[in-house]
């Protein structure tokens, strides 16, 4: 006879995994994301993982994890606080003990919480009895000799029995909030379609934890949570990089212009290589480089011969590209550079995240190269920004750096696929065969873009390369007032690209006491901070940019209608500096995080609060 359980439900509900990288908790939140996604909750997930590719097993240091936000209601960030902890091993949860809330459910693999595994995470008495816990709902499930038992018939090695573990962990999960199990089954038989003698050992191994938590008397109640209002379309949870891999592809088929991807490498931005690798059928054409200066030059090399070329990389590589990106600018020709930020200097924090490039995009660089800077806020909007990014380098014949993230990159939420037909067009200034009047450097007298020749065009010939070219001709030019005049030319062709991007938007009231300034991936939690507080009755409003140089044409005004402007980055203040020096008149306070993890709503409610209360004295 199954059990009654009490049901909460609830609008929204913050889910985290953790445990030792083998434990597949990465796979296990991915899996109940897109579960959640397929039932039509909105949600963002954040994946943390250490920068070991064999970090050590049982530690703090060692623990991987995933949390995900499901939500009735919109959804823009994973959440502060967990609801759900699932913990496999005594260091998962010590390094997560501060990530949940009061009265949370704690569900931890029992067959690993022993001496030695204590002794590894640095306890010193056993957490599951030294009353640290009493506020919590703890299931100790026996998850490791459980999946065991299942898989003994099988015959599979106990190192493969391990592995399955995490499937255990969902079926879990499965019933806790209410999912249907052929999802489950549908996602097994998916990811290890290559592998069929593992779909039927994962899919039992499914099943008995889903089986465990029906029959056990300690958990007390399960959580639903209703499907998202969202409007009618086709949804799927995408990645940053996914999007920003979709986002280049629908601007090469709305340009008409071949994509090239010419990468290295490099976490967090090597999803982006991976993705378009598989995209052969759609005319993607993929350099795997055998370095950073390689990938970027072979994508010069291709937008000369007329193709949408792009180039991945994270902040170390951005630095090995600045001279690829130097002769861009005095070509003059179309190229995308998207640059995952995550922790540094050198090797860094390379699984984390960090705003902490912006100031090597905008000046990084020998001489005076201006290029396009644009960021992307969301997962999902990172396919807008590529799509954006792609059309400002062909439409102005320039190289543009997108700003990705870490958390952005591996971070998900749900995405509303849009149709490629309703995507703005996408115009390359293109030369026609034998044009008389063709010289490479003759500039249209609106948008001082110059036009593009294919080589082989006939009657076009002309020639490109990293010597100063002559106005008009693109000749080799060593004169003086040339130089100027190409330098100015170049730098005013940057500044008219204002005139073709939207005007700022504001979140909330156009004028008030507090104005919240964030660019790139803090959009979630800054906007939904400001959101609640503007529920509390607080006057406070929100400018996210997505598009850093050049800066809006409206910037100034919007800035001018509030008392106090407050900048927030996960950095020291590069965004708050570079204000300074393009707007000077306005005066801007600072909040900044450089701990490789995103914004706490909570942290930054407390700040705008205490602005907000020395506003009023």
């Amino acid at each position: 006879m199954k059990k009654r359980v009490k049901v909460i439900e609830r609008d929204d509900v913050v889910v985290k995994f953790a445990g030792d990288s083998g434990d597949g908790m990465q796979l296990t939140g991915a899996q109940f994301s897109d579960t959640s996604a397929f039932f039509g909750n909105d949600l963002a997930t954040f994946p943390d993982y250490p920068a070991e590719i064999r970090a050590p097993q049982g530690t703090v240091a060692g623990v991987s994890g995933f949390q995900v936000h499901i939500g009735h209601k919109e959804v823009s960030t994973p959440g502060d606080l967990a609801d759900v902890l699932v913990a496999m091993n005594p260091a998962a949860l010590k390094a997560n003990m501060k990530w949940i809330r009061p009265g949370a459910t704690i569900i931890v693999d029992i067959d690993n919480f022993d001496s030695r595994h204590y002794k590894l995470a640095d306890y010193i008495e056993d957490p599951l009895g030294d009353g640290s816990l009493e506020d919590y709902n703890v299931v100790k499930a026996p998850i490791t000799e459980m999946t065991r038992d299942v898989i003994q018939k099988f015959g599979l090695p106990a190192k493969i029995a391990d592995k399955t573990k995490n499937q255990f962990v969902a079926g879990i999960l499965f019933w806790l909030f209410n999912r249907d199990l052929s999802i489950g089954e549908k996602f097994i038989r998916e990811r290890f379609k290559s592998k069929p003698e593992l779909i039927e050992a994962n899919l039992e191994v499914l099943h008995a934890g889903y089986n465990y938590a029906e029959t056990i008397e300690a958990i007390e109640a399960t959580y639903q949570v209703k499907p998202a209002i969202k409007g009618a379309g086709l949804y799927r949870n995408i990645t940053g990089n996914i999007a920003i891999a979709w986002g280049l592809l629908a601007a090469a088929e709305k340009s008409g212009r071949k994509l090239f991807l010419g990468s290295y490498p490099i976490t967090p931005a090597s999803e982006i290589l991976q993705e378009l690798s598989k995209m052969k059928n759609l005319g993607a054409v993929v350099f795997q480089a055998e370095d950073e200066i390689a990938g970027i030059c072979s994508a010069i090399g291709a937008s000369f011969a007329g193709c949408l070329g792009v180039s991945s990389t994270s902040g170390p590589g951005l630095s090995l590209k600045s001279e690829g990106l130097g002769l861009a600018v005095i070509t003059e020709l179309p190229l995308v550079v998207v640059n995952v930020q995550r922790g540094g200097p050198s090797t860094g924090l390379p699984t984390k995240t960090e705003q902490s490039d912006l100031l090597q995009a905008l000046y990084g660089r020998h001489g005076e190269s201006q290029v396009v800077v644009l960021a992307s806020s969301t997962p999902a909007n990172c396919f807008d920004y590529a799509y954006v990014a792609s059309k400002i380098a062909i439409e102005h014949m320039t190289p543009v750096i997108l700003l990705s993230d870490g958390y952005l990159a591996n971070g998900s939420e749900l995405w509303q696929i849009p149709k490629v037909k309703n995507l703005p067009p996408i115009n390359a200034p293109l030369v026609k065969d034998n044009d008389t009047d063709y010289q490479p450097y003759k500039r249209n007298a609106i948008n001082l873009v110059r036009s593009w020749a294919i080589p082989g065009q006939p009657g076009l010939r002309h020639r490109v390369g990293g010597l100063e070219k002559a106005d008009l001709t693109g000749e080799i030019s060593y004169d003086p007032y040339n130089h100027e005049k190409m330098t100015l030319l170049r730098t005013e062709k940057i500044a008219r690209v204002a005139n073709s991007i939207p005007k700022q938007q504001v979140f909330g009231p156009e004028e008030g006491d507090l104005l919240v300034v964030g660019w790139g991936g803090t959009y979630g939690a800054l906007y939904t901070a400001v959101v609640e507080m503007q529920e509390e009755g607080h006057s406070i409003s929100l400018a996210q940019f997505n598009y850093i140089n050049p800066l809006p044409l409206n910037v100034s005004d919007v800035f001018s209608k509030f008392r106090k402007i407050i900048i927030c980055e996960l950095n020291l203040g590069q965004f708050a500096a570079y204000l300074r020096s393009k707007l000077p008149q306005h005066t801007y306070l600072q909040f900044n995080k450089v701990q490789g993890l995103p914004f706490l709503i909570s942290e930054l409610k407390h700040k705008f609060t205490e602005v907000l209360n020395e506003t009023k004295q």
